[in-house]
């Protein structure tokens, strides 16, 4: 049974009413992705990635929504016991709706997702997880045009995916208008295949997309140095 809280330097997260628990892929991003001023997290789940940026960027101010009820309950309890309670916003909404609504107040310079990943695969039994998990509330071409809404014209997404889902999503983000500024390959250990992709992307091309490759293990429970580096601030 998983842990009902996971510890991290500067602030705790507490999981015990959502679905989908603390992860990999969530540290992953919130320890990658670029911020800003303003900050919106889509799919916040505990809250962890809005915590990770709130403490990354001082200056920020972060957004949180999500759809699911309990999960936004146990984010705003996290988000009020951490020292980031004061620039930390969390609501229970759809981005769909969300990005009708606050386009008039100014874009986000900085967008986080670590978004639902599985199409026309086998549901999970309990309904909060496989909303978590699969997209059909949010497909892929809904989520870059609320992305396109709510993004400065400068500002930056940035998502975690597994590895067959790539193209895809770039495929999604090419008709929305968007390029593929940073790319990151990660690699659970040096021998296995690549499991994951970090991806980000703008509304306005570049000269070239940076490139990466990022390794979480040298050997089994031994962190690789890219990873230690990466998440310094946040593991104990």
């Amino acid at each position: 049974m998983p842990n009902t809280f996971f510890r991290f330097r500067h602030f705790v997260v507490h999981q015990e009413l959502c679905a989908m628990k603390v992860g990999t892929d969530a540290v992953l991003l919130g320890s990658w992705a670029t911020g800003g001023k303003r900050i919106l997290d889509i799919g916040t789940g505990t809250g962890v990635v809005a915590l990770m940026m709130a403490q990354r960027f001082p200056q920020a101010e972060v957004h949180a929504i999500d759809i699911e009820p309990q999960a936004c309950r146990q984010a705003v309890e996290n988000v009020a016991a951490s020292p980031f309670a004061g620039r930390v916003q969390v609501r229970c909404i759809s981005v769909q709706h969300f990005a009708e609504e606050a386009c008039s107040e100014g874009g986000y310079d900085a967008i986080v997702s670590n978004p639902p990943f599985f199409e026309n695969a086998l549901k999970a039994p309990e309904e909060a997880r496989m909303r978590a998990r699969h997209n059909d509330t949010l497909p892929y071409d809904q989520l870059f045009q609320a992305v396109g809404k709510l993004m400065t014209t400068d500002g930056e997404f940035s998502a975690i995916i597994p590895f067959n889902y790539k193209e895809r999503l770039e495929e999604e983000a090419a008709r929305a208008g968007m390029f593929v500024s940073k790319l990151c390959a990660v690699r659970t250990t040096p021998r296995k295949p690549v499991k994951r992709y970090l991806m980000a992307f703008k509304k306005l091309p570049l000269e070239e997309c940076q490139k990466e490759e990022g390794l979480l293990e040298t050997a089994p429970g031994v962190r690789s140095e890219w990873y230690r580096q990466l998440t310094a601030d946040f593991y104990l």
